[in-house]
Formats: structure tokens, C-alpha cells, sequence
């Protein structure tokens, strides 16, 4: 298995899998062409983030989405993991761990990145249980959000 930074080539694997996940975890069916401009829009606009896939023999098999909050504390970026997603075949294989590896020694060697944050449903105890497996804790923040209704 390779981590690797994703390319545009790699756009309707996370579609399908930002597609997938929000059935599999909230019930949610969202509207492919909007979430297929989300995508794309990562890839036309660098600012937003970058998508970091793992793969195995030629497939694509995971994926996540990174974004970045300025640390005026840091005086450095905290990279954010988002949209996390490996296919069902092969879950609890090390797949996520791989890419959370990749990403954490990329902020290691870079002096202007500062560490890695992500949120997780309050609900998902196996995706809990993961990141205190790999060394993140929850003991400083908790998330709020206000999402505008479409």
C-alpha cells in the first residue's frame, strides 16, 4: 500500500467515497454533481485543502481531505482531517492509520505546520477509539457548529 498525495485523476474515487460515507454514517443521500464540484473544487482552488488517497495494487482504497486553520498561539497551520473514508473491504487493515502516519511525519518535517486536528461524530466510538490508538487525544476541545439548512 502507497499514501500519496491525490491527483485530480483521483476525483471520482472521493466522490464515490464522500457519496458512500454519508450514506453509511448519517443516512444522508447527497446530490452527486454537488459533491462531485466539491471535490473537483479542492483540486481548482490548492487554498482549500489537499485530498490524500491510499492505495493498493493499482485501487484507490482511502482517502481524506486536509484543510488548515492559522495558530496565531503556534504562529504555524494546524492541518484539519476531514472526509475520511476506506472502502469496507478493507477497514481495520491499517489503511487509516498509514495516512494519518504520512500526514504526521509531513508536519514533522515541516516547520511551518504545528500539528493535526479533526472532529469525529460524538456517536462514532470505533473512530474514537482509533485516534487514541494513534496517539490524539480529546482532552482540550470540544466542537460547536451552526450549519446554514440548504
Amino acid at each position: 500500500m502507497i499514501v500519496r498525495k491525490a491527483t485530480r485523476a483521483d476525483a471520482s474515487a472521493i466522490t464515490a467515497f464522500q457519496l458512500a460515507m454519508a450514506l453509511e454514517t448519517e443516512n444522508l443521500k447527497l446530490d452527486a454533481q454537488t459533491v462531485e464540484q466539491g471535490v473537483r473544487g479542492v483540486f481548482e482552488e490548492p487554498a482549500r485543502g489537499n485530498y490524500y488517497v491510499a492505495e493498493k495494487h493499482g485501487e484507490v482504497i482511502g482517502s481524506l481531505l486536509t484543510t488548515f486553520e492559522w495558530s496565531d498561539w503556534r504562529n504555524g497551520t494546524v492541518l484539519w482531517i476531514q472526509s475520511v473514508y476506506v472502502l469496507p473491504g478493507h477497514r481495520r487493515s491499517g489503511v487509516y492509520k498509514s495516512m494519518y502516519r504520512y500526514l504526521q511525519q509531513m508536519v514533522a518535517e515541516e516547520p511551518s505546520l504545528r500539528g493535526i486536528r479533526l472532529y469525529a461524530d460524538i456517536s462514532n466510538a470505533v473512530a474514537h477509539q482509533t485516534y487514541r490508538s494513534l496517539g490524539m487525544n480529546d482532552d482540550h476541545y470540544q466542537t460547536f457548529e451552526w450549519m446554514k439548512q440548504s
